[in-house]
């Protein structure tokens, strides 16, 4: 078997590809990282291209979001109801709509939370505590536009990383590195860069199709979406500015990146990431093989399958219809679970204590760690969990620089918050629990704060 294996890869190191089949790689995937990972000065800041297009689709259809986004979630939980009563043929027949549509009790009675509650928030009917601005109306109203028209975007767009040869030539060169330090395929290092530098949902929506599609197992997605999907630079500026720390952009990130690589390295290796199974997604078939032939480069092994990849990509209306799917997939499968989920935690966080609870224990540890006004600190140490501005709330009328600049640190590398990366994670494929969410949420908190803290010493 490996004799066979060496003699197909000889093969395509012999294969002579034409300057249109290098051009059909190099083109597509160039375009691809200009929009998802090359950030660049806009209205006072930095952002991605993407980010730019999201925003002038908000601008322009403004205030109609959000009913748009009920109707489709409306949309959604009734033929997701009707398909499971009736499983028509039409449906059931088609992959794409039965995937979509044809989804197990708990993920439908989800969906149609988040139906009820879009339409209780849209028109303020019922409890005040469901539509109220600070929780179903901070879903609904401001965050939901952004990922209606981010999802739009990314969906469209991510076959340029995907599927034109990138994560291949990425693949080749950085499996070295991602192996040895995070157990992923090099390939990983792209859905990373991706999160850093443009969205940390476009790293779980590269990571969740690249799953289904045979790339990654289950134990490699889960780290992969749990550890990499960090907060983009333009969400960490806003943070910042919110708590008045905007002239340490410098520090702050180093300090994010280095507690974030760390979190990383440990929480891949304990329970439960680690007993994630090796295993790939229900019938894909495994997609990856990370051998290279004696005396070849891993530059030019990266780049011959690049270009295959590419040539195997060439019908492009094959590849825009898959587009197409995909936004469907994120408006209608993802976004009801956020509403529903993002919803549920934040009226928890602002209609009972239990988030001040959760962080009474965090009260000693502070202490001891010698950080200013630990008792304001404690309280918004869990509450992140809920959404990752709520800390940046409550602490931003905390006097000390230093304490605000560990409780904007600890919000931004516990990455897990249901408002938004948590209820992506929950309605992706992605094999992780509601329950493995708390504890790998936990865990980042107690690995990050004392490197946080150690950095914030030697900053103020």
């Amino acid at each position: 078997m490996q004799l066979a294996n060496q003699k197909q890869q000889e093969q395509h190191l012999s294969h002579k590809f034409g300057l249109v089949d290098y051009l059909q790689f190099i083109f597509p995937s160039l375009i691809g990282i200009i929009l998802f990972i090359i950030p660049f000065p806009y209205n006072d800041g930095v952002t991605i291209p993407v980010a730019i297009l999201a925003g002038w689709v908000q601008e322009f259809l403004g205030s109609s979001i959000p009913y748009i986004m009920t109707a489709l979630v409306t949309l959604t939980g009734i033929i997701s109801l009707f398909t499971t009563l009736a499983k028509p043929k039409f449906i059931m027949n088609s992959l794409f709509l039965a995937k979509l549509f044809y989804v197990t009790p708990i993920w439908l009675v989800t969906r149609l939370l988040g139906m009820i509650f879009s339409i209780m928030v849209l028109f303020k009917l019922g409890p005040e505590a469901i539509w109220s601005d600070a929780t179903g109306g901070t879903l609904l109203f401001d965050l939901i536009p952004v990922l209606f028209s981010v999802f739009l975007f990314a969906g469209l767009f991510l076959p340029l990383l995907l599927d034109f040869g990138l994560l291949e030539l990425f693949g080749a060169l950085l499996t070295k590195v991602m192996r040895p330090l995070f157990k992923l395929p090099g390939r990983s290092s792209v859905d990373a860069i991706a999160s850093w530098l443009g969205d940390g949902t476009i790293g779980v929506l590269l990571t969740s199709k690249q799953y289904e599609d045979g790339y990654y197992t289950k134990r490699e997605s889960a780290i992969i979406a749990t550890t990499f999907s960090v907060v983009s630079i333009t969400f960490t500026v806003v943070i910042l500015q919110h708590m008045g720390l905007e002239n340490m952009f410098g520090p702050f990130y180093l300090t994010i990146v280095i507690a974030g690589l760390v979190a990383a390295m440990i929480t891949l290796r304990i329970p439960p990431l680690s007993r994630k199974p090796d295993t790939f997604y229900e019938d894909a078939e495994k997609k990856i093989d990370e051998s290279i032939p004696d005396n070849v480069s891993r530059f030019k092994w990266g780049a011959t399958q690049a270009v295959e990849q590419a040539k195997r990509n060439s019908d492009y209306a094959k590849v825009f219809k898959g587009g197409i799917q995909n936004v469907l997939d994120m408006w209608m499968g993802v976004v009801p679970v956020v509403m529903a989920i993002g919803t549920i935690a934040l009226v928890i966080a602002e209609s009972t204590p239990l988030f001040q609870y959760l962080g009474a224990p965090f009260l000693p540890i502070l202490t001891f760690l010698q950080v200013p006004e630990a008792a304001a600190a404690a309280q918004t140490m869990v509450i992140g969990f809920a959404d990752m501005f709520l800390p940046a709330i409550l602490g931003a009328d905390i006097e000390s620089d230093m304490t605000r600049f560990i409780i904007a640190g600890v919000s931004i590398t516990q990455l897990i918050y249901m408002s938004e990366v948590g209820g992506l994670l929950l309605g992706s494929k992605i094999p992780v629990s509601f329950l493995d969410l708390v504890i790998i949420f936990l865990q980042r908190t107690i690995i990050t704060l004392p490197i946080i803290v150690g950095m914030a010493h030697i900053l103020f």
